[in-house]
């Protein structure tokens, strides 16, 4: 037993320079190569992680833009839509006031004109009744010089 731990003890004394070669390797190359290595994929994350977030900040902001955007378009619509609203109302109250004056119009137009026609119709009526005796006169004159009746024999007299 004592010749297994012998061998035991030279195997681990020819590999001491072995490991001491292998942890010199690892202490250099952890300084030289895997902490820069690390450093970078640390930045590279944390930069990764920063771009992620402001592209989601963008984003968000773009859609608060977006709300805004919509918000004044509906603002914009329904402006126009009141203007159009009132330029119609105000149309329809020219042309209702327009259609009021022509019947105003025509109704004293039409007023006159039977105020016109009664006046004439009166006019008549006077000279009618002015010359109705005469007319009367004269008929009668007529009527009395010819005694002759219209259907009866010319020769007999009344």
């Amino acid at each position: 037993m004592q010749q297994i731990v012998h061998q035991l003890g030279e195997l681990f004394l020819q590999a001491v320079p072995t490991v001491l070669i292998i942890l010199l390797f690892y202490f250099i190359l952890r300084a030289i190569f895997f902490k820069p290595l690390l450093a970078v994929m640390a930045e590279r994350d944390a930069r990764t992680l920063g771009a992620q977030k402001a592209a989601e900040a963008a984003q968000a902001a773009a859609g608060e833009k977006v709300k805004q955007y919509q918000e004044a378009l509906r603002l914009a619509r329904a402006q126009v839509y009141a203007e159009q609203e009132a330029a119609r109302k105000k149309l329809l109250d020219e042309r209702a006031a327009q259609l009021k004056e022509a019947r105003t119009k025509a109704s004293g137009e039409v007023n006159a004109g039977k105020e016109r026609v009664a006046g004439e119709l009166a006019a008549a009526r006077r000279e009618i009744e002015t010359t109705v005796g005469s007319l009367a006169a004269e008929i009668a004159k007529r009527v009395l010089q010819n005694p002759s009746r219209p259907g009866a024999p010319v020769g007999e007299a009344r």
